[in-house]
């Protein structure tokens, strides 16, 4: 499972971190921002409404290979190809429908995976799985950017990272024991089918703040990472920026790997979970402010170290938390991809937010630091409303 959830997010954050930034400057170099925001953009609502529907038709699989494993499998035929489709867009246009088709194809496997954590593991060890499955994201960023960085050609880079999707993947395809639907589900029914992702907030308030928490978090996140890139190119003027995103991701990994198992683990043991997404959530505010106030490559390391620390303890931790406050629905894939939609909205929220902020002055210095400055917040505010999950300590 931590092999193929690497192969999803080297797929995911080869492009995002580098090559989706680099095509987007060579296609409108004059409006590189807010073009990168559009196609992220576009690609995040399509997770974001793609998450809870794949996960729940995954729920209703009758297939006799299980119920996730055929969405893993066609979900990896289908991302590989949108990814050689991205590499020869050529247009704005092109390169958001192929962004969009890659999304659709990545979160139909991603839902499938993720769910079956909660087919087979109990509780009591969530966080420790939590923390597996966080190194193998967190290993799937840097390998995402170090082919970006490594690989000449933005065309390379997406062959490169279809390549590892499908080599990281297929073990698992072969090697995993999926459940199996025993009883035919009810009739399909889309008015029924559509009224089944609300989650009343009223009936199930901590699920709710789970909810908010995540997207909190993950807004944080995106706001900081989506611009690296060109900040590292306008406002830090280091001369490498490729290669500097892929020393930043490596250091950022490196910490993340070494506090992601100890948070679970010791998560695990303490049998608390909201004490470390409030620490989490406040070392990443100041990892925010790091890269805002200081603006140089020694402050973008300081920055990276920091935000790996913290969402290195988020990442299994809140992974953890959520299947604790998931609804007795029977629905664990839906109720999974609709606490999903926190991670996946502020992919979709963040462009919208961050091309302003950062052209909304004269110069990038300025700009930057406003973006930064409101990472910060959003990640306090995230920290502060976890408090208030009641059933979980």
């Amino acid at each position: 499972m931590t092999l193929a959830n690497l192969g999803v997010y080297t797929a995911w954050f080869g492009p995002i971190q580098v090559l989706l930034g680099l095509q987007a400057a060579a296609v409108a170099p004059s409006h590189k921002e807010y073009v990168l925001s559009l196609v992220t953009g576009v690609g995040a609502a399509v997770s974001a409404i793609g998450s809870p529907i794949f996960g729940a038709l995954s729920d209703r699989t009758t297939s006799r290979y299980g119920r996730r494993l055929p969405w893993v499998w066609w979900g990896t035929i289908l991302g590989a190809a949108a990814l050689i489709l991205l590499a020869f867009a050529t247009t704005v246009w092109g390169m958001v429908v192929a962004w969009a088709l890659v999304q659709a194809a990545l979160n139909a496997m991603y839902a499938a995976i993720t769910a079956t954590v909660n087919d087979h593991v109990a509780v009591e060890y969530r966080g420790q799985m939590g923390g597996w499955l966080g190194i193998g994201q967190t290993v799937g960023i840097v390998a995402g950017a170090a082919v970006a960085a490594s690989i000449h050609g933005i065309a390379a880079g997406y062959f490169v990272c279809a390549a590892l999707l499908v080599a990281f993947v297929v073990p698992y395809l072969f090697a995993n024991k999926d459940r199996f639907l025993r009883q035919q589900p009810e009739p399909f029914h889309w008015g029924r089918f559509a009224r089944r992702f609300w989650v009343s907030p009223r009936q199930y308030p901590d699920f709710a703040w789970a909810w908010v928490n995540r997207f909190l978090i993950n807004l944080s996140n995106a706001l900081g990472t989506l611009y690296l890139l060109y900040y590292l190119t306008d406002a830090v003027h280091y001369r490498n920026p490729e290669f500097g995103v892929f020393v930043l991701s490596g250091l950022y990994a490196l910490v993340t790997i070494a506090t992601t198992l100890v948070a679970g683990v010791a998560s695990d043991r303490l049998g608390r979970r909201k004490p470390f997404v409030v620490l989490s959530g406040i070392i990443m505010a100041v990892s925010a402010g790091v890269l805002a106030i200081t603006q140089t490559w020694v402050g973008a390391i300081a920055g990276s170290i920091l935000l790996g620390i913290g969402y290195g303890i988020y990442v299994s931790v809140d992974f953890a938390l959520t299947t604790q406050v998931l609804p007795p629905t029977g629905d664990a894939a839906r109720d999974l991809g609709v606490i999903n939609i926190a991670a996946a909205a502020p992919q979709a929220f963040a462009p919208l937010l961050a091309a302003p902020l950062v052209k909304a002055f004269d110069n990038y210095a300025a700009g930057y630091a406003t973006l930064y400055i409101f990472a910060a917040v959003i990640a306090c505010a995230g920290a502060v409303l976890v408090t208030h999950i009641k059933t979980v300590r």
